[in-house]
């Protein structure tokens, strides 16, 4: 081997050389700015300067001949060893930095980052490695701010160099474009850059390189980014140049504009709307002053924009209008929003317009009111148009009411029955409906009380109740029970043929003797009866489907209800009303009625304050009728007898009738009302069987004389040829009675007739 010489303070000298190159190189190594260590082959120090005792806290003995791993950081000393053996075999300079992330490992434990750079030395010992050791820790802590103040901008960050090779981005950036870290790092920026522009970027990005500049954001250029799954998106970029020791870099701050361009567009769109649009749309101060003025205002008030901006809004109002003003600008300042004012507004000329104004208050950011809005519009073509509407609507509506009266008929006033009764033609529409009600007297003190509706309303439903309310009225004439005339109702319905037509309808017979009700119901709503200190109830009735259904047997029930009782009778318009519950306006119903009938008010103040509770708006209701009917008292004077169908039944029921009438003191037609009683009495004897019934009734106004017999059949009016015997009776009580009848009965049929008193007499007290 060589002969060695030894450095006094710093090692072997290597390859031995003479003292005063010994000296030099001493020297030269003492004064490098960096650590210096040299090591031989096998990874052993050889030799190392004050600034490695300095960076790493040994004491220059405790280096020398120890291996270089001393210096190494226990996690990396495997792979540094392995590295360390193929630098052997694979000798080259390595410049300072070159790529990797180095730490070096103090004689107390902690670790710092270095940057090393290796040189070989071939001496006549061996190979020699120069190791300059260099620490980056202020460099590394001041790369760590500056990747932290990349992280915490909040627009991505792209850094590239002067060939356009991206070297540093953020998260912001991943995030936006859509790329991972490690898929943009080293490529070049035209990657986030549409294929349509990456011809002209790359001339700008050159063109950049020699003209550095700060360009600031959105510098009124329209720029737009590629995200990784190919979609484009609208951004603004500001460019910095960044002179480095590694050469020129461009730091990039990429702003996504999607959302302001989008709402630039709407705005862009709502300026093209507001100018185009037919309304007048002008903006003002909240002391009235105009600031905007579209084409439309222009059009409507003549003004052009120069000379309405800057006017006060009063300009646009009639003079006497001018507190209308001042008081819609008081609610604006309050924040109000004024929706579909119809006012009066004056033009340029002087002409007076029909306007609607709908008005809205601007506010700033903070929410404070700044300004109005107002659209206007022209209604002076509506306004007239709906005054030729009106009035010819009040025309329809008066023809189809005049049609509805005359369809429903009034009813005729009857003896001793108190009514009150209401009919309210529908809001909607021209008026007309299916409702309609009647009284039909009976005779012999009996009343039909007749209340229905038609579904729907126009005309179609109005001549369905015209034909009804006729036919109705004609059978109920005849005498007919409740459910027989339902029956037959049923079957006219059928057979007017209107399809889907229903109709409800309520049948009632009061018999003012007994106070007697018979009724029968085709799905009309429940009638109800208020009893003075009582209450109020439901007049109870079998279910029955509404008329023209087909095919069902209609039930009726007989109820007796007490003296001076009122029957209420209605339609559904009364509790069907928009927005509320039918149930709940029956008890609202039922529990005025019940009012009511403890405080005595008659029938005409009745019926308006029960339309009024009910209905206290005047629109929105279907057509609704009303009927209040006040049981009759009971007759004066009754008197009966059961008679055997013989023939001295005629003698026995005469001798009857006059006694009675004799201590009634009814003596004036005693002789006519025997006589008739004779013919009625005949007939039943010889047409029907036992027992025939004898009834007789008086008012202070009327004698009604009822016979009663078992058969069906009922007795018609004819002319006798001059040969008969019979035939003449029918024809002597229609002469002389002044009114007359036959009704079926559940048992057979009763006959009656009436006759008139010319003037009262007083009951005697005694007699049967």
């Amino acid at each position: 081997m060589a002969e060695r010489a030894t450095c006094e303070c710093g090692g072997d000298i290597p390859g031995g050389r003479p003292r005063g190159e010994e000296d030099r190189f001493r020297g030269l190594l003492e004064a490098a700015p960096d650590a210096m260590v040299i090591v031989d082959d096998t990874g052993i120090i050889r030799l190392v300067n004050a600034q490695t005792e300095a960076l790493f806290g040994y004491r220059r003995e405790e280096l020398l001949g120890r291996p270089v791993e001393l210096l190494v950081p226990g996690r990396f000393r495997t792979h540094h060893t392995t590295h360390r053996n193929g630098y052997a075999h694979n000798q080259q300079v390595r410049p300072m930095g070159a790529g990797l992330d180095l730490y070096g490992l103090r004689k107390d434990g902690t670790e710092f980052p270095v940057e090393i750079s290796l040189s070989p030395l071939e001496t006549a010992d061996g190979l020699l490695v120069s190791a300059a050791v260099r620490d980056v820790s202020e460099r590394k802590a001041a790369e760590e701010r500056f990747r932290g103040l990349l992280e915490a901008a909040p627009d991505a960050m792209v850094i590239v160099d002067d060939t356009g090779i991206i070297r540093l981005v953020n998260a912001q950036t991943e995030a936006l474009f859509g790329y991972r870290r490690e898929e943009l790092l080293g490529h070049p920026v035209e990657l986030l850059v549409p294929g349509r522009f990456r011809t002209h970027h790359t001339t700008h990005r050159n063109g950049y390189a020699h003209n550095q500049q700060v360009r600031p954001m959105g510098a009124g250029l329209d720029l737009y980014g590629l995200r990784k799954d190919g979609t484009e998106f609208p951004v603004e970029i500001s460019l910095s140049p960044l002179e480095t020791a590694d050469g020129l870099l461009v730091s990039a701050a990429v702003r996504d504009v999607s959302e302001r361009k989008a709402a630039e567009e709407r705005i862009n769109e709502l300026a093209a709307l507001v100018e185009s649009s037919q309304d007048a749309i002008l903006a003002k101060t909240l002391d009235g002053r105009i600031t905007y003025w579209n084409a439309a205002a222009q059009r409507l008030y003549g003004f052009s924009a120069a000379e309405a901006v800057g006017q006060h809004v009063s300009i646009l109002a009639p003079p006497d209008m001018t507190d209308e003003i001042r008081l819609l600008l008081d609610r604006l300042r309050r924040g109000e929003k004024v929706e579909h004012f119809e006012t009066l507004r004056v033009t340029r000329s002087g002409a007076m317009l029909d306007v609607d104004v709908t008005l809205w208050p601007t506010r700033s950011p903070d929410g404070t009111v700044i300004g109005a809005c107002a659209i206007v519009r022209d209604i002076s073509d509506r306004k007239r148009a709906e005054a030729e509407l009106t009035e010819l609507y009040e025309q329809q509506r008066h023809i189809a009411l005049t049609l509805q009266r005359s369809l429903m008929g009034t009813p005729p006033a009857i003896p001793d029955l108190a009514t009150a009764s209401r009919y309210l033609p529908a809001t909607q529409g021209a008026g007309v409906g299916g409702d309609w009600f009647d009284l039909i007297p009976l005779g012999a003190g009996r009343v039909g009380v007749l209340i229905g509706d038609v579904m729907g309303r126009g005309l179609e439903a109005a001549a369905v109740m015209g034909q009804l309310r006729s036919a109705a009225h004609a059978l109920a004439k005849t005498g007919m029970r409740p459910r027989q005339l339902m029956q037959a109702l049923d079957t006219v319905v059928a057979d007017l043929n209107v399809p889907d037509q229903l109709v409800t309808c309520c049948y009632l017979v009061v018999a003012a003797d007994s106070g007697e009700v018979v009724i029968c119901s085709a799905g009309h709503l429940p009638v109800l009866v208020a009893v003075p200190g009582e209450g109020v109830r439901a007049l109870p009735t079998p279910v029955n489907a509404p008329l023209g259904v087909g095919g069902v047997i209609f039930e009726q029930h007989t109820a007796t209800i007490a003296r001076g009782a009122t029957l209420v009778l209605y339609t559904d318009g009364l509790i069907e009303t928009p927005g509320t519950d039918i149930e709940d306006q029956l008890t609202q119903l039922i529990g005025t009625l019940d009012k009511l009938a403890s405080s005595g008010l008659d029938l005409e103040a009745a019926a308006d304050h029960v339309l009024k509770t009910l209905l206290p708006d005047a629109n929105g209701h279907d057509d609704v009728t009303l009927l209040l009917t006040q049981v009759p008292a009971a007759p004066l004077a009754t008197a009966g007898a059961e008679l055997c169908a013989e023939p001295r039944a005629v003698r026995d029921g005469r001798g009857f009738l006059a006694a009675t009438l004799c201590t009634w003191g009814f003596v004036e037609r005693t002789d006519d009302a025997c006589l008739l009683l004779s013919e009625i009495l005949t007939n039943a004897v010889q047409h029907a069987q036992g027992p025939i019934g004898l009834r007789v009734r008086r008012t202070d106004t009327e004698l009604t004389v009822e016979v009663s017999d078992p058969s069906p059949q009922l007795p018609q009016p004819r002319v006798a040829a001059e040969e008969e015997e019979s035939g003449r009776g029918l024809q002597l009580v229609r002469a002389l009675a002044d009114d007359w009848g036959v009704r079926p009965t559940d048992e057979g049929k009763t006959t009656w007739f009436s006759l008139r008193m010319g003037h009262a007499v007083a009951l005697r007290p005694a007699g049967p």
